[in-house]
């Protein structure tokens, strides 16, 4: 036995049986619903709560960073769209198409991600035409929707990745 073959035996490189990548899953979940519009939610409670400066704070934060959004949106949203596209479609393909596991699990984290970054827009031109109207609301919707479709992902993810490791497993498939 040769020194790559130890070290591949030892580190499993497959993506869902490797405990990394279901680390990232969580990581990356967790701040997709902790961050709304780039503003932290604690941010959000803390004004809810307190409100004066704090929520006078979170204002302007949530000003900038939706300009922030819609500016770019506006300026390269199409080309996004484009290459965010290819790159799904890429990434389907290879993984569900042609078997790449890693493709697969790239693919089961970036999706979902398109899901909410599409509601991002969609918040943020909400709260731009309302002029900061009923923030509250709105951000909360956004992380409750968001943090639904991270449910929904992680149960797919997770489904999909045992179903994998029962069959690419120890026990040689089905």
């Amino acid at each position: 036995m040769d020194w790559y073959e130890t070290v591949f035996e030892l580190i499993d490189l497959r993506s869902f049986s490797n405990l990394w990548y279901w680390i990232a899953l969580a990581v990356v979940w967790s701040s997709a619903s902790h961050y709304v519009l780039g503003v932290p939610y604690d941010m959000v409670a803390r004004a809810r709560r307190y409100g004066g400066e704090a929520e006078d704070d979170l204002r302007d934060i949530v000003r900038v960073n939706v300009n922030r959004i819609i500016y770019i949106t506006d300026l390269s949203g199409l080309w996004i769209l484009a290459f965010g596209s290819f790159a799904l479609t890429a990434l389907a393909t290879m993984g569900f198409l042609y078997g790449v596991e890693f493709a697969q699990a790239v693919f089961l984290l970036a999706f979902p991600l398109s899901i909410v970054l599409a509601l991002t827009i969609h918040t943020a031109r909400g709260i731009l035409q309302a002029d900061g109207q009923d923030l509250y609301p709105r951000l909360s919707k956004h992380r409750f929707i968001t943090q639904v479709i991270g449910m929904i992902s992680i149960f797919i993810t997770s489904i999909w990745g045992m179903l994998q490791n029962m069959a690419l497993g120890p026990w040689g498939g089905f």
